[in-house]
């Protein structure tokens, strides 16, 4: 397995897809639960499968991740060779960007002496989708890009 099986969560939000995957390889709900019962290591093996697929299409889409704790925020800009990023820090420890509050001081302090901003670049060592999938396993999550493209934006200007 490349990435890790989906949780049962997703399993069953992506159902329908499921059923066409098992589909492709004429496995039909009959046959699935008899292997279920019959050969529970074949049917462990189509979940991992079918996780490394599903994995793989919603990586090989991803451009933007952000990432946040109590005193960073980290944004992603996810390109073919390499990815940029935009690291936040707070220099006030009773700042918190997990919190509403903590979001607002960030607007309010963006460009003062209480908030650090460094951007950076770095080529992928590994494929890049399993360099993504290794950020989303540390706490990162998928966005639409909109805060990577605001700060970006006016530290280019």
């Amino acid at each position: 397995m490349k990435y890790r099986r989906l949780t049962k969560e997703q399993f069953e939000e992506l159902h329908p897809e499921f059923i066409n995957f098992l589909a492709t390889q004429s496995i039909d709900k009959a046959e699935w639960d008899k292997i279920k019962v019959e050969k529970p290591e074949v049917a462990e093996q189509e979940l991992d499968v079918f996780s490394d697929l599903i994995w793989e299409g919603v990586l090989s889409r991803a451009e933007y991740l952000e990432h946040f704790s109590k005193n960073h925020i980290f944004l992603f800009h996810c390109f073919e060779k390499d990815i940029k990023s935009i690291v936040l820090k707070s220099f006030d420890p009773d700042i918190n960007f997990l919190t509403k509050e903590g979001l607002q001081w960030l607007s309010d302090n963006m460009f003062t002496d209480n908030i650090e901003m460094k951007t950076g670049k770095k080529v992928f060592t590994e494929e890049r989708n399993y360099s993504i999938f290794q950020l989303i396993q540390q706490g990162a999550f998928l966005s639409d890009g909109q805060l990577f493209k605001q700060i970006n934006s006016i530290i280019e200007s």
